[in-house]
């Protein structure tokens, strides 16, 4: 989904904390540093690598529709999805860190009616989604985080 160019511009955000060291200081401080990062609230999602099998922890914003985390494959608009991504296609079952607490998760990628709702609901978050949806020909998948229940 996308917005005509001139409704959305593209907002330059703080660089200081991404990926590895944006992932150390959450880890460390249990969120205390990095769950809050350009005024918009981040978790950790923990995949299982595709071709690896080694788990792979990235720092993505989020957005809530309930009880379910929201994240965006966007990639900053890049041409093709991100590792993260695609790690969850073939491994559906994810770990999630918000703040001190880590869960499993299941991800599942929304379509249809969902997928509109989940995307304005994420990019009233983080408005860029909305120019990185203009900077690419591909759909940016919406990735809903349902915590899985315990038993």
């Amino acid at each position: 989904m996308t917005t005509d160019s001139n409704e959305t511009q593209y907002q330059p955000q703080n660089l200081t904390l991404r990926n590895a060291e944006h992932t150390a200081l959450y880890r460390a401080t249990n969120g205390e540093e990095g769950h809050i990062w350009n005024g918009v609230t981040c978790l950790l999602l923990t995949t299982i690598g595709r071709t690896s099998g080694e788990p792979r922890e990235t720092p993505l914003i989020y957005a809530r529709d309930g009880e379910d985390f929201i994240v965006i494959a966007s990639k900053g608009g890049a041409p093709k999805a991100p590792n993260w991504f695609e790690n969850l296609l073939v491994e559906p079952e994810v770990t999630v860190q918000v703040l001190a607490e880590r869960f499993p998760a299941h991800a599942h990628v929304a379509e249809g009616d969902e997928y509109t709702r989940l995307w304005n609901l994420a990019a009233d978050a983080w408005p860029n989604y909305n120019v990185y949806a203009q900077r690419t020909d591909r759909r940016i998948p919406v990735v809903v985080l349902r915590r899985t229940p315990t038993q």
